[in-house]
């Protein structure tokens, strides 16, 4: 018979811890895989004019992690996006079901005025309430988010889209009047639990170049989805950076420092400097690489047909990141393969993501390991080029 997804699993309070270390902390394994449907999965009749639509085959081996559930609290606290629902009719992920990394802590005040303390390097120390911010809001566009500790074992389920609602950087900056001298930027958000953590560091705060914030056209997102943040997703103010991993765009941000030079890494910077591709640990800011997303593609569903009789897979994917383009993917199933190809990919943009599929017929039952690599040369893609994003599937039926 087919491994196709036949329900939800239930899972008992031990294995909702276990799954809670998954991603961002302690990896995860031997556990069998766990696929859930989430919204709107709408199936592409037109992949194979004619066939019939059999279901989906699970990915193996990616631990057992519940869906689009939260779970744990404060910087343990996780949620996981189900990316196979993902397509060109619904690419934005709904509020609900955007991933979340860090949950909101429980020492967060309700009903006390928000303030962001503008300090360092400006023409007098100030506060801007949320009040101000609201009114300098604008519709700040659709951006994808990715942690940088998005794994497999976790269905890569730290990955989403949303439609964001916020004010530039650069025009809170251009408010407060920054010195001339000042060159770097350390946005700190709140980051104070009731307990310690099993899986991260407090400290949340990030060194950038004002170029850097101002050429990304990073803003403070008071909505997403068109409605006020939520507690989990960083209300009242979060920092995003597009094109940035997401241990860089700070939530519940308090307080804004103008330097002239970037100085030591923060704590966060440091934690986070392996899954963002860093040469070691840097300790001076002026060492630090961008923590940009560079250009990756992976399968977020295999669907299984009917073609005359004949049984046939369609593979559906996602390309995002980098900062241009692509012209092209290529896929192999198995590393002894050459690669092939993409049947249909097209990438107009790269933030926030672009859908592709192919058709697959295995010429034999087994296990299938599904691999994307760039096609154009001179385009960096160092997690792709590694594997990261490699997924597996079964075949029981050909």
């Amino acid at each position: 018979m087919s491994n196709r997804n036949s329900g939800k699993a239930k899972l008992t309070r031990r294995e909702m811890l276990a799954a809670s270390l998954t991603a961002g902390g302690a990896l995860l394994v031997g556990f069998h895989d766990l696929w859930t449907p989430a919204f709107g999965l709408s199936v592409s009749r037109s992949t194979f004019p004619g066939g019939r639509y059999l279901g989906l085959i699970e990915f193996v081996g990616e631990g057992l992690v519940p869906m689009e559930t939260p779970m744990g609290d404060g910087l343990d606290g996780r949620l996981y996006t189900d990316l196979s629902a993902v397509g060109p009719d619904n690419p934005v992920t709904p509020t609900d079901k955007f991933y979340v990394r860090t949950r909101a802590s429980d020492f967060l005040e309700q009903g006390k005025p928000w303030l962001i303390k503008v300090t360092g390097l400006v023409k007098q120390t100030t506060q801007i309430g949320m009040a101000e911010l609201r009114k300098m809001s604008r519709p700040a566009g659709v951006h994808l988010m990715e942690c940088s500790g998005n794994v497999r074992a976790a269905h890569f389920g730290m990955l989403s889209v949303a439609d964001w609602t916020g004010t530039l950087v650069s025009d809170v900056f251009d408010s407060v009047r920054v010195d001339n001298a000042a060159s770097h930027v350390l946005i700190s958000g709140f980051d104070t639990y009731p307990f310690n953590s099993l899986t991260s560091t407090p400290g949340a705060s990030w060194i950038f170049t004002l170029e850097s914030l101002k050429s990304s056209k990073a803003f403070f997102a008071t909505a997403m989805n068109r409605v006020p943040l939520s507690k989990d997703h960083g209300a009242p103010v979060r920092l995003v950076v597009p094109g940035w991993y997401g241990c860089a765009c700070i939530k519940w941000v308090d307080e804004i420092t103008l330097l002239a030079e970037g100085g030591a890494t923060t704590s966060q910077m440091q934690e986070f400097a392996s899954r963002t591709m860093q040469d070691g640990v840097p300790k001076l800011v002026k060492d630090y690489s961008p923590a940009i997303i560079e250009q990756a593609a992976m399968p977020i569903r295999v669907e299984e047909w009917l073609v005359n009789e004949k049984i046939k897979y369609s593979i559906h994917g996602i390309a995002w990141g980098g900062s241009r383009p692509v012209t092209g993917l290529q896929i192999r199933f198995n590393a002894e393969e050459d690669f092939v190809s993409v049947n249909d990919f097209r990438a107009p943009v790269n933030d926030p993501w672009s859908f592709w599929t192919h058709p697959w017929t295995p010429v034999k039952p087994g296990v299938y390991f599904i691999q994307l690599k760039v096609k154009d040369v001179g385009i960096s893609s160092k997690r792709l080029e590694a594997g990261h994003y490699v997924r597996s599937v079964e075949v029981t039926e050909i």
